[in-house]
């Protein structure tokens, strides 16, 4: 499969497994990986997911573009049909983009190799990326006269500084671990045969928190970064006061009093 799934107890471990390719997407994979995200999203089991790629060579390398040549059919046409409809490069929009899943709870790249095009779109729509010292971080479409499709320049320009997001985009350039590292692109750079335990270990702390306090958070982190300084805190109010009476905060607190782990059901 080309994409392959685990559960860690409360974490979803998602695997691009399409190392030959260099664990680019076809459609076939951009469809599988949209349902497991899906799958994830929907299920109340699952708190956090965890995303890297197979091997140690890639993260994802974006679309496969020997497979995703331009379609017959117009953009309009494939990206306003249904999507069970869609079967062409019109679907690659649609598909790869994250944050049109709406997905409320937390996401983690593991960015194992290199990490480009659609790859660094995919790590950049989740909310803690942890790099092997092996990474590569790049948005190199302007050498093949196109640009970002899902959100990478936006994202990019909010993630780091301008004047290094505009050097990166213009150039194409790539990046590698440490300086990712620096520009605060990433949180923690380890070597690759702790990529994963390190990531999953992250998730299973982040696992611990009190659900609904961890879905408000990210809730948050969606919505305050287009919201002026006074709205965003307005935000915060009011989530804090959603949870102010929750069953979890109650346990969280007395669970602190009586110095053990709390036991949070999510209500």
């Amino acid at each position: 499969m080309a994409i392959e799934t685990e559960r860690r107890d409360r974490v979803f471990l998602i695997h691009l497994n399409r190392p030959e390719a260099l664990n680019a997407l076809d459609i076939a994979s951009m469809r599988e990986l949209n349902e497991r995200l899906r799958e994830f999203r929907d299920d109340p089991e699952l708190l956090v997911a965890v995303l890297t790629g197979a091997g140690e060579r890639a993260f994802c390398t974006g679309a496969d573009l020997k497979k995703t040549l331009p379609p017959q059919t117009s953009f309009a046409e494939a990206y306003f049909a249904p999507y069970e409809q869609s079967v062409d490069e019109g679907l690659y929009v649609r598909a790869i983009t994250i944050s049109e899943l709406r997905i409320n709870k937390p996401l983690i790249a593991a960015v194992n190799g290199h990490a480009l095009g659609g790859g660094m779109e995919i790590a950049l729509d989740c909310d803690v990326r942890i790099a092997s010292d092996n990474a590569t971080f790049g948005l190199p479409e302007a050498r093949w006269a196109s640009v970002p499709a899902v959100g990478g320049v936006s994202k990019l320009l909010r993630a780091v500084p301008r004047a290094v997001a505009m050097k990166m985009i213009l150039t194409g350039d790539r990046i590698d671990a440490a300086e990712a590292h620096r520009i605060g692109l990433v949180s923690d750079v380890v070597p690759p045969d702790r990529l994963v335990d390190h990531a999953l270990a992250v998730a299973n702390r982040i696992a611990g928190n009190g659900p609904l306090a961890v879905k408000s958070l990210k809730t948050l982190s969606q919505r305050t970064g287009d919201l002026p300084l006074t709205e965003s805190v307005q935000l915060e109010q009011l989530l804090w006061g959603l949870l102010r009476d929750t069953e979890d905060r109650v346990e969280g607190r007395t669970a602190f009093a009586e110095r053990r782990t709390p036991e949070y059901r999510g209500r």
